[in-house]
């Protein structure tokens, strides 16, 4: 059997421009749940605690912080998590 290792899958699969843009697409997600969780950890809240915060409860957190969230958050919902977390958001664009 000839065993392929993740690295070479997703180089090879990446090469479909349709895997590439859907891949592309839910990178930029992982990245916002990402910094959305390290600013939490970082200020040493828990998701009750920016819940209250932002004046709701623990499961739209842990919904903002997931996949499960079913479309794209607000601005207004993530400058409220960064201020809740003690941060600002700022919004910017690079060049590809």
């Amino acid at each position: 059997m000839n065993r392929v290792n993740f690295k070479d899958f997703k180089a090879k699969a990446l090469q479909n421009p349709e895997v590439k843009e859907a891949y592309d697409l839910l990178e930029d997600k992982y990245q916002i749940i990402d910094m959305l969780i390290s600013m939490r950890k970082n200020a040493g809240l828990t998701q009750d605690e920016i819940a209250l915060a932002m004046h709701t409860n623990k499961s739209n957190i842990s919904r903002l912080e997931s996949f499960n969230y079913k479309s794209s958050p607000k601005i207004s919902t993530l400058s409220q998590y960064a201020q809740a977390t003690g941060h600002k958001l700022e919004i910017g664009f690079v060049r590809q």
